[in-house]
């Protein structure tokens, strides 16, 4: 048994989650981190994976700009292996609302924003002509006025969030996944003083004491805070994503959907994200569904803009909830993205709202308030220490050809990167996320999976069978006809084989 007492307990492993783990116990605070699933699960794994300034959000909410262009410069210092430019391209039509004065009020809006470009390293607006922008990306729409440029950052969200994790164990936290909080443990005075929760790997309930006690579950929380003396409300916003297998162009799109939404054509890693819906959801957040007219919806956006899109065939999708904090009477697209620290008074604070790119600067702010509360006065560290990533200097047997991911690269996650199950190395590595879905690669990585973890065959069959069906639910719902047939009926005999 681990060691039960603890400074402070963070439930929720996303990038919230993690990231105050990491600032605490590189202050020297006794920490604990528990996910109920693998790390970045909910929305931090399931975004449109950009550490961008928050354009959009310039037109009403500045404070999120400016907080998300400040850290964006800073996560770049530390997270530079997981992070590359990509320039964008906003392209106005001639049948767009406005026309060449739309044209014109971009340009003054891109000048606004070119306010907070140093602040994350980015190059100022440029002006397009439509015969520049075309040549730039001949795939546009033959039908625009011109274009303006802005400069974003891709970043892989799935291992910055495992980065923050590993980081915060190799700081001296207990980090744990597969950890599902059950309950609030409280004093005779009605004071939460710890947690329960079953971990799923050893089957086992475990008890742990805090002096303080962090929710940050995201999506999660408001139905964790039933339990306390201050419940909350959110307005989770359902993001879905379609992905294709290869890059369709080097440049990032800024386009419309048909009800006006402003959406993006992402080139990511070797992938094109394009994303995302925005709309509130009442359902289970623990089985999120895609639906066609999702996908369709996605698609229609970058059709109107990117007309060859239908040449090219998307690989699979994938959904996330946002924490949005709930407002009354607003269309979901424009609900802030700030967040909120919510102080119950019973030694539980909860974390409300947040984004992606503003995730060291939220983890900091919550950590100076514990540190004020612990006495603990040792300063920030986390916009300074570089992420533990993996740089390895030779590369034997090559696994996944799609990805590039070698035997180094798997055994490396197995061993460092808090890594209990073979799906986990989806994220961690990219694995079956190429072409081929797994196909080709997902027999040899369950047998290095097995080999390292000890597992018997039946285990590993178990694994195997378990990350196939992760693979097919991610591609399942971008297929259709002929092609949805064929994968299910290649599912169906690797689970007989």
């Amino acid at each position: 048994m681990t060691d039960t007492s603890h400074d402070v307990i963070i439930i929720g492993g996303g990038i919230n989650g993690a990231g105050i783990a990491r600032d605490c116990a590189l202050r020297g605070i006794k920490t604990l981190l528990i996910e109920k699933h693998d790390f970045a699960k909910g929305a931090s794994g399931n975004n449109t994976g950009m550490i961008h300034g928050g354009i959009r959000y310039l037109r009403y909410d500045v404070g999120t700009t400016r907080s998300a262009c400040t850290d964006s410069g800073y996560i770049q210092k530390i997270a530079g292996h997981l992070l590359h430019r990509v320039p964008f391209l906003f392209p106005v039509k001639k049948k767009d609302f406005g026309g060449k004065f739309l044209l014109e009020g971009a340009e003054i809006f891109f000048e606004a924003y070119d306010r907070f470009q140093p602040l994350k390293n980015g190059k100022t607006h440029t002006r397009l002509t439509r015969e520049e922008a075309l040549e730039l990306e001949p795939g546009l729409s033959p039908d625009i006025l011109g274009a303006v440029t802005l400069d974003e950052w891709a970043v892989d969200f799935y291992r910055l969030n495992v980065e923050n994790a590993v980081d915060a164990k190799l700081a001296g936290a207990q980090v744990r996944n597969y950890c599902e909080f059950t309950k609030f443990i409280q004093d005779s005075k009605n004071q939460v003083a710890g947690i329960e929760f079953y971990d799923h790997v050893n089957k086992r309930h475990e008890e742990h004491t805090a002096k303080w006690v962090i929710n940050a579950t995201g999506a999660w929380g408001a139905s964790i805070s039933k339990q306390t003396n201050k419940p909350y409300r959110l307005r989770p916003g359902k993001g879905t994503h379609v992905v294709y297998p290869h890059r369709i162009s080097n440049y990032g799109l800024i386009m419309k959907a048909i009800d006006g939404r402003q959406m993006f054509f992402l080139p990511h890693g070797q992938e094109t994200i394009i994303g995302t819906t925005d709309d509130d959801y009442y359902g289970d957040l623990d089985n999120i569904p895609i639906l066609e007219d999702e996908i369709r919806y996605v698609i229609e956006s970058a059709r109107s803009i990117f007309p060859s899109i239908d040449k090219y065939e998307p690989h699979n999708s994938y959904v996330g909830l946002r924490p949005t904090l709930y407002e009354w009477g607003k269309n979901e697209y424009a609900l802030s993205r700030e967040h909120l620290i919510l102080n119950h008074h019973n030694n539980l604070f909860s974390i409300m709202g947040g984004k992606l790119a503003s995730y060291r600067e939220l983890a900091e702010e919550v950590t100076d308030i514990l540190a004020e509360k612990l006495d603990v006065k040792t300063p920030c560290q986390t916009h300074t220490r570089i992420l533990p990533g993996f740089h390895p200097e030779a590369e034997t047997e090559e696994v996944c050809m799609c990805e590039g991911i070698s035997k180094e690269d798997l055994t490396y996650s197995i061993h460092n990167e808090i890594c209990s199950r073979l799906s986990d190395l989806r994220g961690r590595t990219h694995l079956g996320k190429g072409t081929c879905g797994g196909v080709h690669c997902l027999n040899r990585a369950s047998q290095i999976f097995a080999q390292e973890k000890k597992l018997s065959c039946e285990q590993q069959l178990q694994e195997l069978k378990h990350m196939q069906d992760v693979c097919l639910s991610e591609r399942s719902s971008v297929l259709d006809g002929a092609n949805l047939a064929r994968e299910e009926l290649g599912h169906l005999l690797r689970h007989f084989n």
